[in-house]
């Protein structure tokens, strides 16, 4: 037998090494920070890991809504924010993430929303003494809309502000306030606080007239009264009663003649009512 065949087959070598290349630096890999979630998303999450989201009830608000979780007694992770009693737990935000007074809900209880009445508490006369401040008499329509409280219990207009045939005459002439339909007798209210500064007859038809300053240049004017309830140097707050309404002076009939005045000038009541 040859040599050859002793030897047996030669194992195939493997591929020839390479040259070894510069050595590469490997960097450690940097976990990226994690996005931070909201105080919702975080209660949520808790609620869904717990499977309290199944068992409680979650009511929801933005803006004026509350979140309220209830977690029974088997919660998990959120066992210590049912603060152990086994019951529930109620958290109060707002869309922003502050804290409010906590509402409550039973476990088990079904989801509701709701939302709070928002109310403007400022006080009118404030308010309105802030316009006069600010704008120096110079009002526009805008800002001067429902400044005034109506110095009568309920509006009926029997004629307007501006330009008018005379009732008593015939000829045009200028109606320097509006006239609201109200029977002899009734109730004539002052529009705002302020200062009474005259009771009494005017000879220009008015009749019998309240006149109230509510400072910076703001007055009012009652006419055709038939009596006063105020006398000159008197405070009066909006609403309190001036006077009852008449028909003296220049006047086919019962009736209040109600005029604003800023700066001593005449304007439309009906842009401040």
């Amino acid at each position: 037998m040859s040599n050859d065949k002793l030897r047996g087959r030669r194992r195939a070598s493997g591929p020839a090494p390479q040259a070894a290349g510069p050595a590469q630096t490997v960097l450690p890999s940097t976990p990226r920070k994690a996005k931070r979630k909201g105080p919702l998303q975080q209660i949520a999450d808790l609620a869904v890991k717990s499977g309290a989201i199944h068992k409680g009830g979650l009511a929801l608000a933005a803006g004026g809504l509350a979140l309220t979780v209830a977690f029974p007694a088997s919660s998990g992770p959120l066992a210590e924010a049912a603060g152990r009693d086994g019951t529930q737990a109620t958290v109060g935000i707002t869309a922003s993430g502050a804290v409010q007074a906590p509402v409550t809900a039973s476990t088990g209880a079904k989801i509701s929303f709701s939302r709070t009445s928002a109310t403007s508490k400022q006080d009118p006369d404030a308010r309105l003494k802030a316009l006069m401040s600010a704008q120096s008499g110079k009002v526009t329509p805008a800002a001067a809309k429902g400044s005034l409280g109506s110095p009568l219990a309920s509006l009926t207009e029997a004629s307007p502000f501006g330009w008018r045939i005379n009732p008593l005459g015939g000829p045009s002439d200028f109606h320097s306030g509006e006239d609201f339909v109200a029977q002899c007798g009734t109730q004539v209210m002052a529009a705002a606080a302020g200062k009474v500064v005259f009771t009494g007859w005017v000879d220009t038809g008015g009749g019998n007239r309240v006149v109230v300053d509510h400072g910076n240049g703001l007055e009012t004017t009652y006419n055709h009264l038939s009596s006063f309830t105020v006398q000159p140097g008197q405070t009066v707050q909006r609403g309190d009663v001036v006077a009852l309404s008449g028909t003296t002076g220049a006047s086919t009939g019962c009736h209040l003649h109600f005029e604003v005045m800023v700066n001593g000038q005449v304007v439309d009541p009906s842009g401040w009512l």
